[in-house]
């Protein structure tokens, strides 16, 4: 099964056009605090067991630090019934270098 990609500067323009999918952040809660797109934290090794918090039907960005991770969660998500869902391309990485360099690498 392919993982669905978007690219943050596609993530970007959506968002400036009032678009925002929801963004689902799977990175860990110390790496939420020092940066993140304010999307709803859902650490990958909580997935499964708060799947019930989101909805099938909605579009959904997944990010993490570079982009596994959230690949992960997408095969997962698929998985589980998830039609409308991608990979942030780079993750918060990418987002820092192409579209917000004031953001904080780690």
């Amino acid at each position: 099964m392919s993982v669905p990609v978007i690219h943050v500067e596609d993530l970007k323009a959506r968002c400036d056009a009032g678009k925002r999918p929801f963004i689902l952040d799977v990175r860990e809660p110390h790496e939420y605090q020092q940066c993140n797109l304010g999307g709803v934290l859902i650490p990958l090794n909580t997935l499964p067991a708060r799947l019930h918090e989101l909805d099938p039907n909605c579009e959904i960005v997944v990010h993490c630090r570079s982009g596994a991770r959230s690949a992960k969660a997408v095969e997962f998500l698929q998985a589980n019934g998830f039609k409308n869902v991608k990979n942030l391309a780079g993750g918060i990485l990418a987002w820092s270098a192409k579209v917000d360099p004031s953001m904080p690498q780690y």
